[in-house]
C-alpha cells in the first residue's frame, strides 16, 4: 500500500494515462540491481530512486576523485576520497528515504557475482569496461534476468535491452574483452544515456511502453541524432546459443 506522503510524491507520474496506484505498487516491489556507480550508474541510480523503485542494490569498489566530477552527478567536491557507493547512498537517501538502498563496495568478479546481484527483477550495466560486462551477462543469461546495457564516450551514446532467449545478449555482438581504457566524455553525455537506461528500466518494471529488444540505439551528441539497428541472436554465442527461443521450449 502506498503512504500519503508516496501518494503526493509520485503524483506527476501517477498522473499518467495506465499508471496509476497499482503500477506505482509495482514499482515499489520491484528489486534492480545496477553496476557501476559513476557516470552511467549516478543518473540512473537518482532517478530510479525519485522514481519510488523499492530496492535498489548497487556496486561500485572505486572512491571519489576530482576527475569524476565533470559526470558524476551524485557526487561533490566534499566527498572525494569517499567510497562511491556510501556518497551515493547518502545522496539517495536524502533525495527518496522510502527506498530501501543495498550499497555494495566490492569489485564485480565471476566468484563473487552470485552472491552480490542475488535474485533480482532487472540488472542495469552501468560499468566502464567490457571484461566485468561480460562476466554481468553471462550471469544476466544464466539466471533469466534482463538487462540493460550502455556504453558512453565524447558525445556518444549506446543502448540495448538483453533478454535472452527472447533477444541476443551482449556475447552476441561484442564477443570480445577489449583492454580497460581511458575515455573522453563530456558529462551531459553520460547524463543523457544514464537519463535513458533509467527510463527504459522504468518501462520494463511498469510495463508501460515497448523496451528496446533485439535493437541497438546510437545518439550521437554532435548533431543531436539517433539511429537504431537491428540485432540479430548469435546461435554460436558461447553464452547464449544453446537457449532454446520460448516457442520452442517444452511445456
Amino acid at each position: 500500500m502506498l503512504k500519503r506522503d508516496e501518494l503526493i510524491r509520485y503524483e506527476r507520474q501517477l498522473l499518467i494515462e495506465s499508471w496509476g496506484t497499482d503500477t506505482q505498487l509495482r514499482l515499489k516491489e520491484s528489486k534492480v540491481f545496477v553496476a557501476g556507480v559513476g557516470g552511467l550508474g549516478s543518473p540512473v541510480l537518482l532517478y530510479l530512486a525519485l522514481a519510488g523503485i523499492g530496492t535498489i542494490t548497487f556496486c561500485d569498489f572505486d572512491t571519489v576523485s576530482l576527475s569524476n566530477l565533470n559526470r558524476q552527478i551524485l557526487y561533490a567536491e566534499k566527498d572525494i576520497g569517499m567510497k562511491k557507493v556510501i556518497s551515493a547512498q547518502e545522496t539517495l537517501n536524502g533525495a527518496n528515504q522510502n527506498v530501501a538502498l543495498n550499497p555494495l563496495s566490492e569489485k564485480l568478479t565471476k566468484r563473487n557475482v552470485e552472491r552480490l546481484i542475488g535474485t533480482v527483477d532487472l540488472i542495469i550495466d552501468c560499468l566502464d569496461n567490457f571484461s566485468t560486462r561480460h562476466i554481468l551477462n553471462e550471469y544476466s543469461v544464466r539466471r533469466g534476468i534482463p538487462m540493460i546495457h550502455a556504453g558512453i564516450s565524447e558525445f556518444h551514446g549506446q543502448l540495448a535491452f538483453f533478454h535472452p532467449p527472447k533477444t541476443a545478449c551482449l556475447s552476441c555482438f561484442y564477443p570480445f574483452k577489449p583492454k580497460k581504457e581511458t575515455v573522453p566524455i563530456v558529462g551531459a553525455t553520460a547524463g543523457v544515456i544514464g537519463s535513458l537506461q533509467a527510463l527504459e528500466a522504468i518501462k520494463y518494471l511498469t510495463g508501460i511502453g515497448e523496451p528496446l529488444m533485439n535493437k541497438l540505439l546510437f545518439w550521437d551528441g554532435r548533431d543531436m541524432s539517433f539511429e537504431m539497428i537491428n540485432l540479430q541472436k548469435n546461435e554460436s554465442c558461447r553464452v547464449c546459443g544453446s537457449l532454446l527461443p520460448p516457442e520452442e521450449q517444452e511445456g
